[in-house]
């Protein structure tokens, strides 16, 4: 087992993982022509909170710029301030449908205090080593009615079933004891309110939940093989990653030739913070004033 983290590894994120977006575009595609409800998930997470107009808006990990057109729309009077850890995905950003495209780390904000109405860090804090050095810098960038969007997975029910596969196929191939930790774990739906709570005095969690539905076989293939460089470290040393997908095909092939198809659930969200504005503003200015009153009269 290698000891390099490839989920944090700067190397490995900017150089293999997101050098350019062929291994999201992917993922991206597989979303979209086998999940169940049909949603445009981007939309979704944006409705999350009320858009005046002209919000000053950071994406934190952008990558290739996914929710630009979303976003762009929203804020006809705004401004929109997009970065990655990647040249690969900086490029493509640039190279795309606007904004103004940085890149940085997301440890180290290039920005004064309070520059941002909102800061997205959508599917992208679990890569950061140092989660709470990030939330610290996208609050000390945020406007104190701002809010932080950060879209992630749970860590217990998204694609549980490609969990068991994987270490069934380990199983087969003579590892019966082999785990596979998903890459969102880090910061996910669960562990992800807590640290954001750290930072923020309110936050709010909303779900998505719904599943993949496969007819054919490829597209999954495609899917698990995209996930290559986060999930090749964990296989035993002795064990290829093109043998393991030649056990993970055939065991795919007799599930969907018995069932019809492949049912895999999937658990996604959206985590939302914010100190003094967005869903918790009226509940902190009661609070707040309350606190006042009790202070008044204790002092009294």
């Amino acid at each position: 087992m290698n000891s390099i983290d490839p989920r944090t590894d700067r190397d490995i994120l900017t150089k293999e993982t997101y050098v350019t977006d062929e291994h999201l575009a992917i993922r991206y595609q597989t979303h979209e022509r086998y999940s169940f409800p049909k949603v445009d998930f981007h939309q979704w997470v944006l409705n999350a909170i009320k858009w005046r107009g002209d919000e000053w808006v950071l994406d934190v990990g952008a990558g290739p710029g996914n929710y630009t057109a979303q976003v762009s729309p929203r804020i006809p009077h705004g401004r929109l301030v997009q970065g990655d850890l990647s040249f690969g995905m900086v490029r493509q950003a640039t190279s795309g449908n606007g904004g103004e495209t940085l890149n940085f780390d997301a440890q180290h904000l290039p920005f004064p205090n309070a520059t941002f109405d909102v800061v997205l860090a959508n599917h992208m804090l679990y890569h950061v080593p140092h989660i709470d050095r990030a939330l610290a810098e996208i609050r000390r960038v945020l406007r104190p009615e701002g809010c932080i969007l950060a879209a992630t997975n749970s860590s217990i029910h998204h694609l549980t079933e490609f969990d068991t596969l994987a270490r069934r196929a380990c199983t087969l191939l003579g590892y019966p004891k082999q785990k596979f930790i998903p890459p969102h774990t880090a910061f996910s739906l669960e562990s992800g309110s807590a640290m954001i709570a750290r930072h923020f005095r309110a936050v709010a969690r909303y779900d998505h939940p719904g599943s993949f539905r496969f007819n054919e076989i490829d597209p999954v293939l495609a899917y698990i093989d995209s996930t290559r460089t986060l999930h090749v470290f964990e296989l035993p040393e002795e064990v290829e990653w093109n043998e393991f997908m030649g056990v993970m095909r055939k065991q795919i092939t007799r599930l969907i030739r018995a069932f019809g198809e492949l049912q895999v659930q999937k658990l996604a969200g959206v985590l939302v913070g914010t100190n003094a504005g967005g869903f918790a503003e009226n509940y902190l200015n009661t609070f707040d004033i309350l606190a006042t009153k009790k202070a008044d009269a204790t002092e009294a």
